[in-house]
C-alpha cells in the first residue's frame, strides 16, 4: 500500500495536514511562535532573576558584615548564567532561519551546476555538519561572553547596592542614638 492510498483512506488526516501546512506557511504564524517563545523565556528568566535577588537579599540581611562578598559572587554567577543562556537562545532563534536559507541556497546552487543526486546527498550531509558545528561554536562563544560580562556587572552592582544599604542602616543607627 503506497502513501497516496493511505492519505485517501483518511480524509481527516489530509485535511489537518493541509491546514497545518497553510498555517506554517504564513509569516504571522512564525512571528507568533517567535514572540510566544520569547515571552516564555523572558517570563521564566524574570522569575528566576527575582528568586536569585531575593535569595541574595536574605543572605545579606542575615549576615550583613561577615560574608557579604560570597553571596554577591554566587548571585552574580547565577545571573551571568541566566543571561548567557538567554542570549544563546535568542541568537539561536535568529540563526536557525538564516542557516536554513544558506543551506538551501548552497544545495540549489550545487544542483544547478549539474551535481549528480548521490553527490548532492553527500555534500548536503557534509554541509549540514559544518554549518551545525560553526553555529554551535559561535553560540557557545557568544553565550560565554555575555555570561561573563553579566556576572562581572552583576557582582559590582550587588556589592555597590550592599554598601548603600549598609550606609543607610549605619546612618539610621547613628540618628537613633542622638
Amino acid at each position: 500500500m503506497d502513501n497516496n492510498d493511505h492519505n485517501n483512506n483518511n480524509p481527516q488526516s489530509s485535511t489537518s495536514y493541509k491546514i497545518l501546512l497553510t498555517l506554517m506557511s504564513k509569516r504571522r504564524t512564525w512571528v507568533f511562535l517567535f514572540l510566544f517563545v520569547y515571552t516564555i523565556l523572558l517570563s521564566s528568566s524574570w522569575n528566576l532573576l527575582k528568586t536569585i535577588l531575593s535569595w541574595y537579599n536574605s543572605a545579606v540581611s542575615s549576615a550583613p558584615s561577615s560574608s557579604s562578598g560570597w553571596p554577591a559572587i554566587y548571585a552574580s554567577v547565577a545571573l551571568g548564567v541566566i543571561f548567557g543562556l538567554l542570549s544563546m537562545a535568542a541568537a539561536l532563534a535568529v540563526a536557525v532561519p538564516a542557516t536554513l536559507v544558506t543551506w538551501i541556497s548552497v544545495l540549489v546552487l550545487l544542483t544547478f551546476f549539474g551535481r549528480p543526486r548521490k553527490s548532492l546527498v553527500v555534500e548536503g550531509k557534509k554541509l549540514t555538519a559544518e554549518i551545525l558545528r560553526t553555529v554551535g561554536k559561535i553560540l557557545i562563544k557568544e553565550g560565554n561572553f555575555v555570561a561573563a560580562v553579566c556576572a562581572v556587572l552583576g557582582y559590582f552592582l550587588l556589592v555597590r547596592n550592599g554598601r548603600e544599604v549598609e550606609n543607610i542602616e549605619s546612618h539610621r543607627n547613628k540618628s537613633n542614638f542622638v
